[in-house]
Protein backbone atom coordinates (compact mmCIF):
# COMPACT_ATOMS: atom_id res chain seq x y z
CA UNK A 1 0.00 0.00 0.00
CA UNK A 2 2.73 2.41 0.88
CA UNK A 3 6.52 2.38 -0.06
CA UNK A 4 8.57 4.75 1.07
CA UNK A 5 12.20 3.91 -0.54
CA UNK A 6 15.89 5.91 -0.28
CA UNK A 7 13.55 9.12 0.76
CA UNK A 8 15.56 11.70 2.05
CA UNK A 9 14.81 15.53 3.20
CA UNK A 10 16.90 18.39 3.86
CA UNK A 11 16.59 21.75 6.09
CA UNK A 12 19.71 23.51 4.65
CA UNK A 13 22.54 21.41 5.57
CA UNK A 14 20.71 19.52 7.72
CA UNK A 15 18.84 16.29 6.56
CA UNK A 16 15.55 16.03 8.77
CA UNK A 17 14.79 12.28 6.80
CA UNK A 18 18.17 10.78 5.78
CA UNK A 19 17.80 7.70 3.18
CA UNK A 20 14.22 6.01 4.77
CA UNK A 21 13.33 2.89 3.64
CA UNK A 22 9.59 1.46 5.22
CA UNK A 23 7.16 -0.62 3.29
CA UNK A 24 3.63 -0.75 4.89
CA UNK A 25 1.47 -3.52 3.51
CA UNK A 26 -2.71 -3.55 2.84
CA UNK A 27 -4.53 -4.55 6.64
CA UNK A 28 -0.85 -3.27 8.80
CA UNK A 29 -1.35 -0.85 11.76
CA UNK A 30 2.21 0.71 11.52
CA UNK A 31 3.73 2.71 14.03
CA UNK A 32 6.17 5.47 14.02
CA UNK A 33 8.19 5.99 16.89
CA UNK A 34 11.08 8.41 17.44
CA UNK A 35 12.23 11.65 20.15
CA UNK A 36 10.69 15.28 18.83
CA UNK A 37 12.81 16.22 15.64
CA UNK A 38 13.61 12.77 14.55
CA UNK A 39 12.06 13.09 11.50
CA UNK A 40 8.35 11.84 11.93
CA UNK A 41 6.00 14.86 11.04
CA UNK A 42 8.44 15.49 8.07
CA UNK A 43 8.24 11.71 6.35
CA UNK A 44 4.47 11.94 7.26
CA UNK A 45 4.34 15.16 5.20
CA UNK A 46 5.83 13.61 2.61
CA UNK A 47 4.10 10.88 2.17
CA UNK A 48 1.25 13.36 2.20
CA UNK A 49 1.85 15.44 -0.88
CA UNK A 50 2.74 18.32 1.39
CA UNK A 51 6.50 18.65 1.92
CA UNK A 52 8.34 18.26 -1.32
CA UNK A 53 12.03 16.06 -0.79
CA UNK A 54 14.90 16.45 -2.59
CA UNK A 55 15.62 12.61 -3.80
CA UNK A 56 13.77 8.68 -2.98
CA UNK A 57 10.51 7.91 -3.61
CA UNK A 58 7.26 7.45 -2.13
CA UNK A 59 4.63 4.69 -4.26
CA UNK A 60 0.96 4.64 -2.78
CA UNK A 61 -0.98 2.20 -4.23
CA UNK A 62 1.24 2.39 -6.55
CA UNK A 63 1.74 5.46 -7.79
CA UNK A 64 4.17 7.88 -7.41
CA UNK A 65 3.18 11.11 -5.12
CA UNK A 66 5.88 13.30 -6.97
CA UNK A 67 4.28 11.86 -10.32
CA UNK A 68 0.62 11.24 -9.54
CA UNK A 69 -0.11 13.38 -6.73
CA UNK A 70 -4.25 13.58 -7.54
CA UNK A 71 -4.48 9.48 -7.71
CA UNK A 72 -2.19 9.25 -4.17
CA UNK A 73 -4.83 11.81 -2.26
CA UNK A 74 -7.68 10.33 -3.70
CA UNK A 75 -6.98 6.71 -1.90
CA UNK A 76 -5.17 8.72 1.34
CA UNK A 77 -6.12 10.83 4.07
CA UNK A 78 -3.84 12.94 6.23
CA UNK A 79 -4.73 13.78 10.03
CA UNK A 80 -1.85 16.42 11.23
CA UNK A 81 -1.33 16.63 14.68
CA UNK A 82 -3.33 19.93 14.82
CA UNK A 83 -5.46 20.06 12.32
CA UNK A 84 -6.36 23.34 10.82
CA UNK A 85 -9.48 23.81 10.02
CA UNK A 86 -12.26 26.24 8.62
CA UNK A 87 -13.58 27.76 11.50
CA UNK A 88 -16.25 29.54 9.81
CA UNK A 89 -17.92 26.17 8.41
CA UNK A 90 -20.27 24.56 10.95
CA UNK A 91 -18.95 20.83 12.21
CA UNK A 92 -21.72 19.15 9.53
CA UNK A 93 -20.84 21.50 6.73
CA UNK A 94 -17.27 20.81 6.77
CA UNK A 95 -17.62 17.29 6.65
CA UNK A 96 -19.88 17.70 3.51
CA UNK A 97 -17.28 19.93 1.82
CA UNK A 98 -15.00 17.47 2.59
CA UNK A 99 -17.17 14.49 0.65
CA UNK A 100 -18.00 16.69 -2.23
CA UNK A 101 -14.43 17.32 -2.77
CA UNK A 102 -14.09 13.54 -2.72
CA UNK A 103 -17.29 13.21 -4.90
CA UNK A 104 -19.34 11.16 -1.73
CA UNK A 105 -22.40 10.25 -2.15
CA UNK A 106 -25.38 12.18 -0.75
CA UNK A 107 -26.95 8.62 0.89
CA UNK A 108 -23.02 7.33 1.55
CA UNK A 109 -22.05 10.34 3.49
CA UNK A 110 -25.15 10.87 5.66
CA UNK A 111 -24.60 7.41 6.83
CA UNK A 112 -20.39 7.37 7.31
CA UNK A 113 -21.20 10.84 9.29
CA UNK A 114 -23.99 9.53 11.38
CA UNK A 115 -21.28 6.51 12.18
CA UNK A 116 -18.48 7.84 13.25
CA UNK A 117 -20.42 11.30 14.73
CA UNK A 118 -21.80 8.59 16.95
CA UNK A 119 -19.03 6.29 17.66
CA UNK A 120 -16.86 9.63 18.58
CA UNK A 121 -19.45 11.72 20.27
CA UNK A 122 -19.92 14.60 17.90
CA UNK A 123 -23.07 14.11 16.40
CA UNK A 124 -25.12 16.59 18.54
CA UNK A 125 -22.60 18.80 17.87
CA UNK A 126 -22.36 19.09 14.51
CA UNK A 127 -24.37 22.07 13.73
CA UNK A 128 -21.81 24.24 15.84
CA UNK A 129 -18.77 26.46 14.59
CA UNK A 130 -16.09 24.22 14.26
CA UNK A 131 -14.60 28.04 16.03
CA UNK A 132 -16.69 26.79 19.05
CA UNK A 133 -15.31 23.62 19.46
CA UNK A 134 -12.63 22.49 22.06
CA UNK A 135 -9.16 21.26 20.76
CA UNK A 136 -10.56 17.63 21.23
CA UNK A 137 -13.46 18.13 19.00
CA UNK A 138 -11.95 19.77 16.52
CA UNK A 139 -9.77 16.64 17.09
CA UNK A 140 -12.44 14.25 15.77
CA UNK A 141 -13.81 16.46 13.18
CA UNK A 142 -10.65 15.90 11.68
CA UNK A 143 -11.06 12.15 11.69
CA UNK A 144 -14.11 12.16 10.68
CA UNK A 145 -13.49 14.20 7.75
CA UNK A 146 -9.94 11.80 7.33
CA UNK A 147 -12.81 8.97 7.28
CA UNK A 148 -15.75 10.20 4.79
CA UNK A 149 -14.41 9.21 1.52
CA UNK A 150 -12.94 5.95 3.24
CA UNK A 151 -9.07 6.24 2.23
CA UNK A 152 -7.46 2.86 1.73
CA UNK A 153 -4.23 4.22 3.15
CA UNK A 154 -4.55 6.91 6.57
CA UNK A 155 -1.73 9.10 7.96
CA UNK A 156 -1.87 10.43 11.50
CA UNK A 157 0.44 12.09 13.19
CA UNK A 158 -0.22 11.58 16.99
CA UNK A 159 -3.64 10.92 16.31
CA UNK A 160 -4.15 10.07 20.13
CA UNK A 161 -3.37 13.93 21.37
CA UNK A 162 -6.28 15.46 22.69
CA UNK A 163 -8.41 12.69 22.95
CA UNK A 164 -10.72 11.65 25.57
CA UNK A 165 -10.20 7.75 26.72
CA UNK A 166 -13.42 6.96 25.53
CA UNK A 167 -12.95 8.51 22.34
CA UNK A 168 -9.10 7.20 21.89
CA UNK A 169 -10.17 3.75 22.51
CA UNK A 170 -12.85 4.58 19.97
CA UNK A 171 -10.40 5.44 17.54
CA UNK A 172 -8.42 2.09 18.09
CA UNK A 173 -11.40 0.26 17.14
CA UNK A 174 -11.80 2.02 14.22
CA UNK A 175 -8.46 2.16 13.16
CA UNK A 176 -8.26 -1.94 13.37
CA UNK A 177 -11.82 -2.24 11.39
CA UNK A 178 -10.07 -0.12 8.91
CA UNK A 179 -7.63 -2.44 8.23
CA UNK A 180 -9.45 -6.06 8.51
CA UNK A 181 -10.87 -4.60 5.38
CA UNK A 182 -7.62 -3.90 3.51
CA UNK A 183 -6.71 -0.49 4.50
CA UNK A 184 -3.25 0.68 6.01
CA UNK A 185 -2.32 2.74 8.73
CA UNK A 186 0.67 4.61 9.41
CA UNK A 187 0.57 6.73 12.32
CA UNK A 188 3.38 8.19 14.66
CA UNK A 189 3.28 8.27 18.48
CA UNK A 190 5.17 9.06 21.27
CA UNK A 191 2.60 7.01 23.59
CA UNK A 192 4.85 3.81 23.61
CA UNK A 193 2.00 1.54 25.51
CA UNK A 194 -0.71 2.56 22.58
CA UNK A 195 1.87 1.04 20.06
CA UNK A 196 2.75 -2.04 21.50
CA UNK A 197 -0.59 -3.15 21.93
CA UNK A 198 -1.94 -2.00 19.06
CA UNK A 199 0.52 -1.95 16.23
CA UNK A 200 1.62 -4.95 13.85
CA UNK A 201 4.61 -3.40 12.96
CA UNK A 202 6.72 -0.46 14.52
CA UNK A 203 9.34 1.54 12.98
CA UNK A 204 11.69 4.02 15.37
CA UNK A 205 13.68 6.83 13.68
CA UNK A 206 16.44 8.98 15.05
CA UNK A 207 18.09 11.84 13.86
CA UNK A 208 16.11 10.96 10.73
CA UNK A 209 17.53 7.98 10.38
CA UNK A 210 15.39 4.23 10.53
CA UNK A 211 17.68 2.60 13.40
CA UNK A 212 14.90 -0.06 14.22
CA UNK A 213 12.28 -1.74 12.12
CA UNK A 214 9.64 -4.83 11.87
CA UNK A 215 6.90 -6.71 13.72
CA UNK A 216 6.32 -5.90 17.52
CA UNK A 217 8.29 -9.07 18.60
CA UNK A 218 10.94 -8.47 16.44
CA UNK A 219 11.41 -4.82 17.20
CA UNK A 220 11.33 -5.25 21.25
CA UNK A 221 12.34 -9.04 21.53
CA UNK A 222 12.32 -10.43 25.30
CA UNK A 223 12.15 -6.46 26.19
CA UNK A 224 9.49 -3.91 26.39
CA UNK A 225 8.76 -1.39 23.59
CA UNK A 226 10.00 1.32 26.29
CA UNK A 227 13.20 -0.23 26.91
CA UNK A 228 13.92 -1.07 23.49
CA UNK A 229 13.18 3.03 22.65
CA UNK A 230 15.05 4.04 25.60
CA UNK A 231 17.97 2.12 24.86
CA UNK A 232 18.63 3.24 21.24
CA UNK A 233 17.79 6.85 22.24
CA UNK A 234 20.70 6.89 24.04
Amino acid sequence: MLKIEKLTKKYGDKAAVDGLDLHIAPGEIYGFIGHNGAGKTTTLKSVAGILKFDSGEILIDGHSITEEPIECKRVMAYIPDNPDLYEFMSGIRYLNFVADVYGVSSERRMQLIREYGDALGLTDSLAQNVSDYSHGMKQKLALIGALVHEPRLILMDEPFVGLDPLAAHTLKQIMREICNRGGAIFFSTHVLEVAEKLCDKVAIIKDGRLVRSGTMDEVRGDASLESVFLELEE
